[in-house]
């Protein structure tokens, strides 16, 4: 055994010198800088925001897309939770959502879409569509899933289980925003 080790470890010398095969180097850097891992993002707590849903948009960025979650009339939502699953099933029915794509993200935000006398606050044109993502790099699919027990759902479709990063904004006045950056590649 000793002898056929040998022989390898002078194979792969000759290899190396010669430029055939290059040496071990670290690992690569990351695609961009990006961090963030594929694992659920939470918030800190479970409270609720009084604000509400009004809008939801999503744009491309060179290294990642992004969904943004549009509030009005109170602070960032404290809770919010983001995870890949096999398949999103809608709060309260449970029946699967069937969505476009490789991977599916399902995206939960303490904060309603009605006000207090449940009034839609943000109701798109075809909830199965909520936003329009043909031609992005990453997402496939977004749909308005709605809001039951002081929560609103969506699903969101991507290419492939890929790294993402969730986190609010509050401001400017009394406005608030759930963001969303799923990246491109790993």
């Amino acid at each position: 055994m000793g002898k056929i080790l040998r022989r390898i470890a002078a194979l792969v010398a000759l290899l190396t010198t010669t430029g055939l095969l290059a040496p071990s180097t670290s690992a690569a850097a990351p695609y961009c800088g990006i961090t963030w891992g594929s694992l659920p993002k939470a918030g800190p707590s479970y409270a609720h925001t009084t604000a509400t849903i009004d809008n939801v948009r999503a744009g491309r960025h060179d290294c990642y897309d992004r969904l943004v979650v549009d509030m009005t009339g109170g602070p960032a939502p404290e809770w919010y939770h983001v995870s890949y699953v096999p398949t999103v099933h809608q709060q309260g029915s449970g029946f699967p959502v069937p969505l476009a794509g490789g991977a599916f993200l399902d995206v939960r935000v303490g904060s309603a879409a009605h006000d207090v006398h449940y009034n839609p606050t943000y109701s798109p044109a075809n909830p199965m569509q909520a936003v329009n993502v043909a031609g992005f790099t990453t997402f496939r699919q977004v749909a308005f899933l709605g809001t039951f027990e002081g929560q609103t759902q969506f699903g969101l479709g991507v290419r492939a289980r890929l790294p993402f990063r969730v986190f609010t904004l509050t401001g400017p006045g009394a406005n608030a925003r759930l963001v969303i950056d799923v990246a491109h590649r790993w």
